[in-house]
């Protein structure tokens, strides 16, 4: 599952799914863009991953707007030759009952969530039509296929990138670039902390293998994605769930 030669681009890289993917990636020899609004943390992520043999470059982005995005991603294709593998992870959360939940917070998390990776596919395409090879790997989430209580914004987010997902696979696909989405379940992160106990022993009693997933078990579906053993999978959302929501 080789991917020396190709440089990869993971929005939202400093912590979580996004590290893990930008590790896992950098181990299976891509070069690495690593992009969020934290500087610290991305640094020592390119330390980790220099120190390991990888190679890694640091983009501090805000992918809540738009110039960040265009001036970054040009950034990095000027500085890391191309961007053939780009990994839309950056998201948030604003949860509120639809009923009170503000303007604000629905603009915010579709922002970032969802036109973010409109943007950031926009910005990299050239670069792959140009060389007709590219890999563009959405994460979506569980809750983008079977909805969340409290979370219209967030769950709407991420059934939009399931459709963009679908519909930029129709566009491109004759180019040799495979569009797919990666869909979380229940996985242990800094967003998933601040759950109670009790709503994670729940939880997991909805999970049929028992046990809440990684950000590793994420990465590697992703690295998959990214490979040339996934060249004829396109249009796809691969569920990463632990069997919580199957068909």
């Amino acid at each position: 599952m080789s991917l020396s030669g190709h440089v990869a681009f993971v929005t939202g890289a400093s912590q979580g799914i996004g590290r893990a993917c930008a590790l896992r990636l950098a181990k299976e020899g891509a070069t690495v863009g690593v992009a969020a609004r934290n500087l610290e943390k991305l640094n020592e992520l390119v330390q980790q991953i220099t120190a390991a043999g990888g190679q890694a470059a640091v983009f501090p982005l805000d992918v809540a707007d738009e110039e960040q995005i265009k001036s970054m991603i040009k950034g990095a294709i000027a500085q890391l030759g191309k961007i053939d593998i780009l990994v839309n992870n950056a998201g948030i959360t604003r949860d509120q009952l639809v009923m009170r939940m503000k303007r604000a917070d629905w603009d915010a998390v579709l922002q970032t969530n969802l036109t973010s990776a409109y943007l950031c596919i926009q910005q990299v395409i050239s670069s792959m039509l140009k060389q007709r090879w590219g890999r563009i790997i959405n994460i979506t989430s569980v809750f983008g296929q079977m909805g969340q209580a409290g979370q219209a914004n967030y769950a709407a987010s991420k059934a939009g990138l399931i459709g963009l997902t679908m519909a930029i696979a129709r566009e491109v696909g004759s180019r040799n670039i495979t569009c797919n989405a990666v869909a979380p379940g229940f996985i242990e992160t800094a967003m998933t902390d601040v759950l109670g106990d009790e709503f994670k022993r729940n939880a997991v009693k909805q999970i049929p293998l028992g046990r809440v997933g990684t950000t590793d078990d994420i990465a590697g579906a992703v690295a998959f994605l990214a490979s040339d053993d996934a060249s004829y999978i396109s249009g796809h959302v691969l569920s990463v769930n632990g069997g919580m929501l199957m068909g």
